[in-house]
């Protein structure tokens, strides 16, 4: 029985940190006086704002897929079919963008398009008007193609490469042209993945926030970023809790959209390895192809993040680093009267508290899902449930904790231990997804060997699953960790004023006028993206080939 304690662990956490938040949000938005009530849900009919608002997170986030789509699918075929030099290197640095905080993105766009960006100096330069993007529609739409078109990339890239090229072959020796060739055959084997991809990104752009935000300004809002408006600045919690719903209840139909399609694609083909697929440029069309393809890619996914670096560094009409050493100043004017560079101490500190929680919790759901045969329906209905909370917007988990942890038992509201607990919450999945592969590979005769000569289950699992594990750990460890350094929509709501974290403070920063208060943004948001870069680019070298689904 003591050997079976700690499978409870995941499911715990999720009762009490999950589902409790969750529970909170319906009986707040459905329940007036411990009866049903639907007082809550009358505003969001009968007011045209909250309908706009609901119309304006669709139809940009339908926009903003599409533009993704129309990038990322050509970037698709060149890295499912060409074979060239530094093509690792090169998807993961496609890549980079898809893992990059929300804060990032925004500083990042805001030092290339915004007023003070890099591209209305040039402009200036050379006395063109500048550009106003800042607080457009434009910028969002920019800033969302740029965040999700390595998903296009990954998933209907990673199918296209393994499509069996025999197929195409043989209707070219029929006589079928190229288009026709891709109109009736590759066309419609890879409409699955074209679809399973752009519900997922169809589903990141609806849950927006960060983006919407800070680059967006007040005239524009989300469903998320009304949450977070109608708690924090209104104080109306019924109303949040009613938009919290309605969230749940869309991101829950395009999350099922999303596995339908998913399932989809494990229809009976016949796959080929990628390296027998995939052949090196020729002729002077594939090759203009290629290289126009990766050199627009190119630009798109790096000109931001080099555009931060270097305002970082020239801001103010002088090249250094001025704005880093500020850093570590504490000026009266400060936004929250610390050292901005307690926030990055506060975020690392978190960061290690959340990684910690996320080991135990996430190796424990692994060890569950992957166990013997009489568990394996437990698994199959716990494993879905295990990667809720990725399906669930942090906004709404946050406001979750705010109305749900502020009195005891769980009297956590004014407690620091609640952001490793909400970051915890969105990383575990994270390393349950990077060991469970393993797990399941792992021989059993190993553990009953050393059982047998005499060897302690702790024992077992120190010389026998450590070692195999190990570098599946490492991963899901670089995971949470810069999961956490970067969490912004549930921080921004939990997050003590002095104590902010690293997110929270660009946030702050960019929203504060004056010179000094954008050059330590900046700085701020570069700290982070080598952050990001560093473990992002570790994780791919460490992983075991393609296994895991991250």
């Amino acid at each position: 029985m003591l050997r079976q304690w700690p499978f409870a662990i995941p499911l715990l956490f999720l009762a009490l940190f999950f589902f409790y938040p969750l529970i909170a949000i319906f009986r707040l938005s459905l329940f007036e006086d411990g009866r049903l009530a639907l007082t809550a849900l009358r505003p969001l009919i009968e007011k045209p704002y909250y309908v706009g608002v609901l119309w304006f997170t669709t139809w940009q986030a339908a926009a903003s897929t599409a533009g993704a789509l129309g990038l990322g699918l050509p970037a698709a075929f060149i890295f499912a079919r060409f074979r060239f030099p530094g093509k690792t290197l090169l998807r993961a640095f496609t890549t980079l963008p898809f893992v990059m905080p929300t804060v990032v993105v925004a500083a990042a766009f805001s030092a290339l398009l915004g007023p003070r960006g890099l591209a209305n100096d040039l402009l200036a330069g050379v006395g063109l008007p500048p550009l106003a993007l800042q607080n457009t529609i434009w910028i969002i739409l920019i800033a969302h193609i740029f965040y999700n078109t390595s998903v296009i990339i990954r998933i209907v890239g990673g199918f296209w490469a393994h499509l069996d090229p025999r197929l195409t072959a043989a209707a070219a020796v029929l006589g079928a042209s190229p288009w026709l060739r891709f109109r009736r055959i590759t066309a419609p084997l890879l409409l699955p993945a074209i679809a399973a991809a752009g519900a997922l990104v169809f589903l990141f752009n609806f849950t927006s926030f960060g983006v919407i935000l800070i680059l967006g300004g007040p005239g524009f809002a989300t469903l998320e970023v009304e949450i977070y408006r109608t708690a924090v600045r209104l104080f109306n919690l019924p109303v949040a809790a009613a938009l919290s719903l309605l969230q749940m209840l869309f991101t829950l139909g395009l999350m099922a959209l999303y596995t339908r399609l998913q399932a989809r694609l494990a229809a009976p083909l016949e796959f080929r390895p990628a390296a027998h697929t995939q052949t090196p440029p020729r002729g002077l069309g594939q090759r203009s192809f290629l290289f126009g393809t990766l050199i627009l890619l190119g630009l798109f996914t790096l000109s931001p993040l080099l555009a931060l670096l270097w305002r970082s560094l020239s801001l103010g009409g002088q090249i250094g680093v001025q704005h880093y050493a500020d850093l570590f100043v504490n000026r009266s004017d400060s936004v929250f009267f610390v050292t901005p560079i307690i926030a990055a101490r506060n975020s690392l500190l978190i960061a290690l508290a959340t990684v910690c929680l996320s080991l135990i919790v996430g190796l424990s759901a692994a060890y569950l899902l992957a166990g013997d045969r009489k568990r394996r329906p437990l698994a199959a209905l716990l494993d879905p449930i295990f990667m809720l909370p990725l399906g669930t917007s942090a906004v709404t988990l946050g406001f979750g904790y705010i109305i749900a942890l502020d009195r005891p038992p769980l009297n956590l509201r004014a407690s620091v231990a609640i952001l490793p607990i909400a970051h915890t919450l969105i990383a575990f999945p994270f390393v349950l997804r990077a060991a469970l592969p393993v797990l399941r590979g792992l021989n059993p005769r190993l553990r009953e060997a050393a059982a047998l000569l005499g060897a302690s289950p702790v024992r077992v699992w120190r010389h026998i699953d450590l070692p195999i594990l190990a570098r599946a750990l490492v991963v899901g460890v670089i995971f949470a960790f810069t999961i956490s350094m970067g969490e912004f929509g549930a921080s921004l709501l939990i997050s003590r004023p002095q104590f902010p974290t690293l997110p929270v403070a660009i946030y702050r920063f960019l929203g504060q006028p004056g010179l000094a208060n954008y050059g330590q943004a900046l700085a701020l948001s570069v700290l982070l993206m080598i952050t990001t870069a560093v473990g992002f680019l570790g994780i791919e070298n460490l992983r075991y080939g393609d296994i895991g689904e991250f």
